[in-house]
């Protein structure tokens, strides 16, 4: 079964790069994108992610406001907040949501992690 991520970001250079690195260490999954939380939220029905990695700080509603959404429309979604926002409350906010944090950049480590994030047993 061929997984699907659906990359959530409002800078068209971070979807570029995590969309990069992705596909370098999961070539067999189907990437997807949305630019801002409520795309996002839109397009959960639409395309039937596995996975979701969501930015916090983007135009609209905010990456954590979406994934709550999508969490009460689609729980079996597994969601990453991939993020420059390394405060505290934001590393709460995400344990509160039971989503994975994963501090920005999205480098090959980070990145990483939020695939062994997504392929744990839940």
């Amino acid at each position: 079964m061929k997984r699907k991520l659906l990359i959530v970001d409002d800078s068209n250079v971070s979807r570029m790069m995590i969309r990069g690195r992705f596909a370098a260490l999961q070539p067999d999954w189907e990437l997807m994108e949305a630019a801002s939380g409520d795309e996002a939220v839109a397009k959960v029905s639409e395309v039937q992610p596995d996975f979701i990695t969501m930015d916090v700080n983007m135009p609209g509603i905010s990456g954590f406001e979406a994934a709550e959404l999508i969490q009460r429309s689609h729980p079996q979604v597994r969601i990453a907040i991939l993020t420059a926002n390394i405060q505290g409350a934001s590393r709460d906010k995400a344990e509160q949501l039971r989503v994975k944090f994963v501090q920005k950049p999205a480098t090959q480590a980070a990145i990483q992690q939020a695939i062994d994030y997504f392929l744990a047993a839940p």
